[in-house]
């Protein structure tokens, strides 16, 4: 069995997080699959971000999208209460506030000037590069606890999915959520996709269940990985998984990484895919093959 290397949100621990200069050097890092986060805007546009809210971690105003607009500025709005040209104003490339407490602050380079992506203009890079071997990550941000910040689940899917078809990825892609609505909306729609169900201790009230029944859960979910915080994940949940491939978040040592490795995980979700190509070499593991860039590099 192949395990990969899942480069959470790009490579969060490297470049800023779900944007295209982000996303394009993971993929000239080398990574089996591309993990980013989707929302939808006012005027229905999937656009890259984490949080529902216009965080001022991984977001800056920079100017009002139009004279005298109200809502400006935008930090700290809904995403779903500003459009796509509200959100483009963001600058996106330099995580706030840097200071040695954001475990991110001293390993993440800053790329000033870097705008929000839409989806599709992710699927039109990875496109450019021809990127057929690397496997795209949708992770469809829903919280059925905040029903006034989410789109429909199922509607919201179907976006993705439409989105994915359109640039021909559906059988190279995966739909990803803590929301497994969204996982049984896509097993509908896009039978062929995989679908992974994430889990965490904090919205395992979600699911009604526990323990035991999260695997059973899941796959009758419609999921075809399990994807859990990898502080849950155990012999004694490895064995509960049984043939349901699992997908462990979000590991950033290699320590760690190696015990998952030995516990039997299929992928490793992680903000530094280089710390994981470096423990891949050591174990003799196949790598996966960066992706030739797309501009001349200086040697």
């Amino acid at each position: 069995m192949r395990v990969e290397i899942h480069g959470h949100r790009g490579a969060r621990g490297l470049w800023p997080e779900n944007t295209l200069p982000g996303l394009s050097r993971t993929l000239e890092l080398g990574v089996h699959a591309l993990e980013l986060d989707v929302a939808l805007s006012a005027d229905r546009r999937l656009v890259l971000t984490h949080d529902l809210h216009v965080s001022a971690i991984t977001s800056a105003d920079t100017r009002p999208a139009h004279p005298g607009d109200e809502q400006f500025p935008y930090v700290g709005k809904a995403i779903n209460s500003l459009t796509l040209a509200q959100l483009r104003t963001l600058d996106v490339g330099v995580r706030l506030p840097r200071h040695p407490d954001d475990p991110f602050a001293l390993t993440q380079a800053p790329l000033p000037d870097t705008r929000m992506p839409t989806l599709g203009a992710v699927l039109g890079l990875v496109g450019a590069y021809g990127a057929d071997g690397v496997r795209l990550h949708v992770e469809l941000k829903s919280d059925p606890t905040r029903p006034e910040l989410c789109p429909d689940p199922a509607d919201f899917t179907e976006l993705v999915v439409e989105e994915l078809d359109r640039h021909g990825r559906l059988d190279n892609a995966a739909i990803l959520s803590f929301d497994w609505r969204v996982i049984a909306a896509a097993a509908e729609l896009a039978p062929g996709t995989q679908r992974f169900a994430l889990i965490e201790e904090d919205t395992l009230h979600w699911h009604g269940c526990l323990g035991d029944g999260l695997p059973a859960a899941a796959r009758a979910a419609g999921a075809t990985t399990i994807s859990p915080e990898h502080v849950m994940v155990t012999p004694e949940f490895m064995a509960q998984a049984a043939d349901l491939p699992v997908a462990a978040w979000t590991v950033n040592t290699p320590e760690r990484a190696a015990e998952l490795l030995d516990l039997g995980v299929a992928g490793i979700v992680t903000d530094y895919p280089d710390r994981m190509r470096e423990l891949w070499r050591e174990r003799g593991l196949p790598l996966p093959t960066p992706v030739r860039p797309l501009r001349p590099v200086a040697v």
